[in-house]
């Protein structure tokens, strides 16, 4: 039988004390891939809530200009 390696659950970062605001694009750009596009909960770790949470300030900093909708 082939032996598997379990992976390491992903902590969610804002659970772990990291909050996420809109005028943070630095630690937005962590949430979206080269393209622009959000990446999602599964890629990031972040729990429901907080990917909730996370796509509607990247949606608010890009209505603002301060990141591309598309690059």
């Amino acid at each position: 039988m082939a032996e598997f390696t379990r992976r390491k659950k992903k902590v969610c970062m804002m659970c772990a004390g990291k909050d996420v605001d809109y005028k943070d694009v630095e630690t937005l750009k962590k949430f979206t891939n080269e393209k622009g596009k959000i990446v999602p909960r599964r890629v990031t770790g972040t729990c429901a809530l907080h990917q909730r949470h996370v796509s509607k300030q990247v949606k608010r900093a890009r209505a603002i200009a301060l990141m591309p909708y598309a690059r």
